[in-house]
């Protein structure tokens, strides 16, 4: 599986990073290695660098797959290696994804609750009945309430199941008139880095 790997200019392996893995969406399948990088995280690392110290890990899905199964425990050992090549802090892992991305989070977080001290799922949907593995991490849910691909209700329910197996570090962000697209704001949020960034396993 191809994957990029986001390094800061002033990386120096005597410092330990945070690190995020990045889901991309159906859109940007495929082998070239570039397309994920496209899109979401990526495109908001270009635009504002300085809000990204941190090790960034995008790998790239098939064309015809979906990051479920096999695709998943791959992208997942695209941020093991990762974590052996370079500098990184084991306490501050982070997961995040968008559209099929954001699917895949809720699915890798509750496969591996112990690895990401916290979670951005973004215009996804996850399974109610994982709530009990991930009512210890903070995750911050992000949906457009004008989403016609993926439904917000299915980030509702998450939210919800989360809520009700006793999640207090669960937060959700309807975006208002948002379609589809709400990763950008999300992503170009400094606030919302910053809050990821701030999640520290004890």
């Amino acid at each position: 599986m191809p994957y990029v790997v986001y390094v800061p200019r002033d990386y120096t392996p005597s410092k330990k990073y945070p690190v995020i893995l990045f889901l991309h969406g159906a859109g940007e399948r495929g082998n070239d290695g570039l397309r994920q990088t496209q899109v979401g995280i990526g495109s908001a690392i270009r635009s504002y660098p300085e809000r990204f110290p941190c090790i960034v890990v995008m790998p790239q899905c098939p064309a015809d797959k979906w990051w479920r199964g096999e695709e998943l425990e791959a992208a997942y050992q695209c941020l093991q290696q990762t974590m052996k090549e370079f500098s990184c802090d084991p306490k501050r892992v982070y997961l995040t994804g968008l559209s099929m991305g954001g699917f895949g989070s809720w699915e890798l977080a509750a496969k591996y609750p112990d690895t990401f001290a916290a979670v951005i799922p973004i215009c996804g949907r996850g399974n109610p009945a994982d709530a009990e593995k991930l009512k210890n991490i903070p995750i911050w849910v992000f949906h457009g309430d004008a989403d016609p691909v993926v439904p917000p209700s299915f980030s509702r329910e998450m939210v919800d199941a989360l809520q009700k197996a006793g999640s207090t570090l669960v937060k959700y962000t309807e975006l208002p008139g948002i379609g589809h697209n709400s990763w950008d704001p999300a992503y170009n949020s400094a606030e919302v880095i910053k809050w990821l960034l701030e999640q520290r396993k004890p």
